[in-house]
C-alpha cells in the first residue's frame, strides 16, 4: 500500500519492523523498491535473504531480473541478471514462461541479443508477452529484419491468441528502420482489422512508420485524424519533420504542441533539438536549449548535449561545441564525445578528433568504429603514420569496423547487401549493370568521390571499391527489379559516404527514379538529381 502511494520509506519502516518475514514480505519490499529504481539496493536484500535460506519463488525471480534494469543498464547489473539466470536454473524454474520472457527482456535492455535470443528458443512455453519481448529485443537492437521474421512465425505459432499493441509497435519500429512501406501497410490493415487503431502507442509508432518510409503525408494525415493526442505523438510529429530536413516546421509544431497546453518531454528536446541539426539551424537550436530549464524546467541530458555538439559540429563551430563539453555539469560520456569525433570527421579537425578519441578509447575501449573514424580523419589529413598506428591498435585489441549494410523492399520482400556481396543470386548483373550506369554517368557529368577511399591505390582500383559499396548494390538491385515509377527506398546502417550520396543524385536524373536512402543521421530524397538535404548531413 505504501509503496502505491509512493510512500517508499514508510514500506521500508514496514519492513525493517517486521519481525517474521515471509517470502511474501521479502517479495513486496522487492516490488516496492524495483518500481522506484531502486534495483542494486534490492539485489543487496536479495543476498541477505538467501543468506537466511528462504527458498525464493516465481515473484522472487521476476523481480530480481527487473531490478537488473530498473536503473541504468550497468555491465556489473548485467552479471547479477546473468547470476540470476543460473539461479533460475539450478532451481528449476526454467518452465516458468513469466520468469523466462522476463529474462528475455533483460537481455534485451542490455543489449545481449544473442543471450536473449537462447532462452526464448529453449523456452518451452511461449506467450504473447514471451513473442512480443523477443520481437522488441530484435527492433530495439538493430536486428530489424530478424524482428518481421519473428512476427512472421508468431502469427502462424499462436493460433489460440494475437499480437497485442505492445507487439504492434514494436513490429512497426522495425519496418520504420528498414524503411519497408509495403510491410508497414500490410501492418497497418492489421491493426484496423484487430481495432488497435485507438491505442495511443500504435498510433504514434504508425506516424513515424510512414514518416520513416518517406511518407510524410500519410504520417501528417494520421496526427490530423487522432481525436487525442500525448506527448508521444506530438515526439513522433516533430522527429518525423525533423528527419526529413524540415528543422523549422519541426519548430512550428514544437510551439503549436505548447500552446496546446502539453508539457515537452525529455524527447522532445531530443527531437527538435535533432531537427535543427538536420537543418543546420544553429541560433533556433541554441535558444531552444537555453529555453528547456528557463521556460520548461528540464535539466539537459547527456542525450541533449549530444544533440547540441551536433547541432555545432555539423555546423563547422567545433569550437563552440568544445566549450559546451567543457562546461557541462554531468559527466559527458561517450554519446557526447561520439558526438563531437563524428562532427571531426566530417571537416577534418585532427586536433579536436584527438581529444575526443581519447575518451572514447577509455569510455568504449571495444568499439571500432571509434578507432576508424580516427584513422579515416588522419588519412583524410595525409596523416600515413597516424593512420598505421591507429589501424595497428585495431589488430591487437582484435576489433572488426562494422561493415556497410543496404536493405531494400521489392515486391514485399527484403533484400540484404553488404559490401562487395557475392551471395545474392542477381550479383554479376548488378556488377555489370553498375559498370556499365557509371561509365554512361561520367559521360553526363559524374565524377567518381575517390577521396572517400583511404588507402594508398590509383583511381581506377578506387572506383572499382566505390562500386562494390552497399548502397550501390542496394540501388541497382532497386533499379533492375523495380517497376517503372516505383521509388526505390533503401536503408544504410552508416553514413551515406559522399559518392555514394554524388552516385544516387546521377541515378535519380539519369533514370528518372525517385530514390529514398535512409542512412544513420536522417532520410535522403533523391529527385531529377537533387537530394532533400541540399548536401548538408
Amino acid at each position: 500500500m505504501y509503496s502505491a502511494l509512493d510512500s517508499l520509506e514508510d514500506a521500508r519502516k514496514v519492513f525493517d519492523k517486521t519481525r517474521e518475514r515471509t517470502i511474501f514480505v521479502w517479495n513486496a519490499i522487492f516490488r516496492a523498491l524495483t518500481l522506484a529504481g531502486f534495483g542494486e539496493e534490492v539485489l543487496g536484500l536479495y543476498r541477505k535473504m538467501n543468506r537466511i535460506g528462504i527458498p525464493s519463488d516465481r515473484f522472487t525471480y521476476t523481480y530480481m531480473l527487473k531490478a537488473c534494469v530498473a536503473s541504468e543498464c550497468l555491465v556489473s547489473l548485467l552479471k547479477k541478471g546473468k547470476e540470476i539466470h543460473a539461479h533460475i536454473l539450478r532451481h528449476g524454474f526454467e518452465a516458468n514462461v513469466h520468469i523466462m520472457t522476463t529474462l528475455v527482456d533483460m537481455y534485451a535492455r542490455f543489449g545481449c541479443v544473442s543471450e536473449a535470443s537462447f532462452v526464448f528458443v529453449e523456452m518451452p512455453v511461449r506467450n504473447v508477452v514471451s513473442w512480443s519481448a523477443m520481437i522488441a529485443c530484435y527492433a530495439k537492437n538493430g536486428k530489424s529484419f530478424e524482428a518481421l521474421e519473428l512476427f512472421r512465425e508468431m502469427i502462424v505459432d499462436i493460433r489460440d491468441s494475437f499480437p497485442n499493441s505492445v507487439t504492434m509497435v514494436s513490429v512497426l519500429q522495425a519496418c520504420a528502420a528498414l524503411a519497408a512501406l509495403e510491410h508497414g501497410k500490410v501492418i497497418h490493415a492489421y491493426i484496423l482489422r484487430r481495432g488497435l487503431d485507438s491505442v495511443l502507442p500504435v498510433i504514434s509508432a504508425l506516424i513515424t512508420m510512414y514518416s520513416r518510409c518517406g511518407k510524410l503525408e500519410l504520417g501528417q494525415r494520421i496526427f490530423d485524424r487522432m481525436e487525442r493526442r500525448d506527448v508521444v505523438s506530438w515526439n513522433s510529429l516533430i522527429s518525423s519533420y525533423g528527419v526529413h530536413g524540415f528543422g523549422k516546421k519541426a519548430i512550428q509544431i514544437f510551439q503549436e504542441m505548447i500552446r496546446q497546453g502539453v508539457s515537452p518531454s525529455l524527447v522532445t528536446f531530443v527531437s527538435v533539438l535533432g531537427a535543427c541539426s538536420h537543418a543546420g539551424l544553429v541560433e533556433e537550436g541554441k535558444r531552444l536549449f537555453e529555453s528547456m530549464r528557463k521556460e520548461h524546467g528540464i535539466y539537459p541530458t547527456v542525450e541533449h548535449y549530444a544533440c547540441m555538439v551536433d547541432l555545432l559540429g555539423r555546423a563547422n563551430r567545433l569550437e563552440e561545441a568544445a566549450k559546451i563539453i567543457d562546461e557541462m555539469r554531468i559527466e559527458p560520456g561517450a554519446k557526447v564525445w561520439g558526438s563531437l569525433l563524428g562532427s571531426c570527421k566530417i571537416h577534418c579537425n585532427v586536433k579536436l578528433a584527438e581529444r575526443a578519441s581519447s575518451r572514447l578509447f577509455e569510455l568504449e575501449p571495444i568499439n571500432a568504429g571509434n578507432y576508424v573514424l580516427l584513422a579515416d580523419i588522419y588519412a583524410e589529413a595525409k596523416m600515413w603514420d597516424e593512420v598505421k598506428r591507429v589501424r595497428e591498435l585495431l589488430e591487437t585489441r582484435s576489433l572488426q569496423k562494422v561493415p556497410g549494410r543496404s536493405w531494400i523492399e521489392v515486391k514485399r520482400k527484403i533484400h540484404s547487401f553488404v559490401s562487395v556481396d557475392e551471395s545474392n543470386p542477381q550479383i554479376e548483373e548488378i556488377q555489370s549493370f553498375l559498370i556499365k550506369l557509371s561509365a554512361e554517368m561520367k559521360e553526363k557529368g559524374y565524377v567518381p568521390e575517390t577521396k572517400v577511399v583511404l588507402y594508398d591505390l590509383d583511381d581506377g582500383e578506387k572506383e572499382r571499391i566505390l562500386l562494390g559499396h552497399s548502397e550501390k548494390i542496394a540501388v541497382a538491385f532497386g533499379l533492375i527489379n523495380s517497376n517503372k515509377g516505383e521509388t526505390i527506398r533503401i536503408t544504410k546502417n552508416l553514413r551515406l559516404c559522399e559518392d555514394c550520396h554524388s552516385f544516387t543524385k546521377f541515378v535519380s536524373k539519369f533514370t528518372n527514379k525517385e530514390i529514398l536512402v535512409r542512412d544513420v543521421n536522417r532520410l535522403h530524397h533523391f529527385q531529377n538529381g537533387v537530394c532533400s538535404c541540399g548536401d548538408y548531413w
